[in-house]
């Protein structure tokens, strides 16, 4: 946490050298009237501005990038973790099913041993049956051999028996011969089989957990993902039931503050926090007339730093901006407690344009272009002034167009659509602009480089006819 704030202040202080850096180059340009790639000195000055704000853009995100993996990562490689995480599913629903097919063939090869054992058994037991017809016929032999001498027939048909005996013998004895080798080989050929099927198993059961584990990590990952998510959600869902009463960043209290003695400065913070601590009161609880209550918190070191600041006698832009979301009815405020955690910012009250500087310009064509077309041309002017003046440092909400005047603004659009030639539309400090606000804009049509008219020339009598002032 220490380390994230260090950042952001880190940031936030470079950004504000190098946004004062810049305005004071322009401004320094603008006044030595100096020209570069043959631009007016206006011109020159807007291109250093435009240069500083991309040099802060740019740092602010190296350094993000830089020192932050987990945003570097999900900015350029989340699509990438979860195309691994679908092919990390596929490998193990893939290595799942291979397994499966082995233990299958183990299965088969381990009933072809049981069959080749039962075929064993029963040339075992053939030859046990040939070792008693033998020795039965060695019994005959004998009694044969005791009768000898009484008749030769039947000593021939003993030996011709005899004879075929032992050719049986011998044919079952290469039989069981050859089953032996036979269950040798399935013996071996198994073993092989066997080992090799476990190494391939061994070796897919480590994929298998290596996927597993990079698995668990993107789980982890998504789980944090979606608490994010249901944050949001739930923040989003609050603001459409319409009870969020305070939203974060929002400005409580503001002013132009300058102490003319340091010892004023903590009596003016102290206005500012009475005002901050009464307006989120009041939208807490709403009908509330008189507050008496104290809500805000405040760290004590904010105060002190801020005091620190206005006693330097210079002009600040003070406000006091809530920390969080907080809904109608907060049961810590109706509790009594000082709940409502806010902050402060200030920033020098400085000149960011002044009068007659242009905010933003576009190019069109009138008689090229639609209504439809024109009027977003318009709105893409307005919504460049409105980034720049945010951009350049506008802190006050208060933008306004020829004075917030609607008809003038209809009869400049009116004018610009009846010119027949390409036309530069500027958006120009009608007043000097500072940080405090307000930006007061004027727009103008210029062609050739000379303005045609503009609303500070534009005389709408009534409401009625229009007039353009030459």
């Amino acid at each position: 946490m220490t380390t994230a704030l260090g950042l952001i202040l880190a940031i936030l202080v470079l950004g504000g050298v190098l946004a004062t850096v810049g305005d004071r180059l322009g401004t320094r340009v603008g006044k030595a009237r100096l020209s570069l790639f043959s631009l007016r000195p206006r011109q020159t000055a807007t291109l250093i501005t435009i240069i500083t704000g991309i040099v802060i853009s740019a740092m602010t995100f190296g350094i993000l990038f830089a020192i932050d993996d987990q945003l570097r990562t999900g900015v350029f490689e989340l699509e990438s973790i979860q195309e691994d995480l679908e092919e990390a599913r596929s490998a193990v629903v893939d290595a799942r099913l291979e397994q499966q097919d082995i233990q299958r063939n183990l299965d088969t090869a381990l009933e072809e041993q049981r069959l080749a054992e039962r075929r064993l058994s029963r040339t075992n037991r053939q030859l046990d049956e040939v070792s008693v017809q033998r020795e039965l016929i060695e019994n005959q032999l004998q009694t044969t051999e005791s009768q000898l001498g009484t008749t030769e027939s039947q000593l021939q048909q003993v030996e011709s028996n005899f004879l075929q005996a032992q050719a049986v013998l011998r044919g079952v004895s290469g039989q069981a011969n050859q089953l032996r080798a036979e269950i040798a080989q399935l013996q071996r050929d198994r073993q092989q089989e066997v080992s090799q099927r476990e190494e391939e198993i061994a070796e897919r059961d480590r994929r298998i957990a290596e996927r597993e584990a990079e698995l668990s990590d993107l789980e982890e990952q998504r789980l944090v993902l979606e608490q994010e998510v249901l944050l949001l959600e739930r923040e989003f869902q609050g603001l459409r039931q319409g009870s969020v009463a305070l939203l974060r960043n929002q400005a409580l209290a503001s002013g132009v503050v300058r102490v003319v003695s340091p010892a004023a400065a903590p009596q003016a913070v102290e206005q500012l926090l009475i005002e901050a601590n009464r307006i989120a009161a009041q939208r807490i609880r709403p009908g509330t007339l008189t507050v008496s209550q104290q809500v805000l918190q405040i760290t004590v070191g904010q105060v002190d730093q801020l005091i620190s600041q206005l006693q330097s006698g210079e002009e600040y832009v003070v406000r006091i901006l809530s920390a969080g979301n907080y809904v109608v009815g907060e049961p810590c405020v109706l509790a009594g407690e000082e709940c409502i955690q806010v902050f402060v910012a200030a920033a020098p009250n400085e000149l960011l344009f002044p009068l007659g500087a242009v905010v933003a310009s576009a190019s069109t064509n009138p008689q090229q272009v639609g209504d439809e077309a024109l009027v977003e041309e318009f709105n893409r002017l307005i919504g460049t002034a409105q980034f720049r003046l945010r951009q350049a440092g506008l802190l006050g909400d208060s933008i306004q167009i020829a004075d917030g005047q609607t008809e003038t603004v209809i009869e400049f659009f009116r004018q610009v659509r009846s010119l027949n030639q390409p036309v530069s539309l500027q958006a120009i400090a009608s007043e000097p602009i500072f940080t405090a606000g307000p930006a007061n804009l004027a727009l103008v049509a210029v062609q050739g480089g000379l303005p045609r008219f503009s609303t500070n020339t534009i005389n709408v009598p009534n409401g009625g006819n229009d007039e353009e002032t030459p």
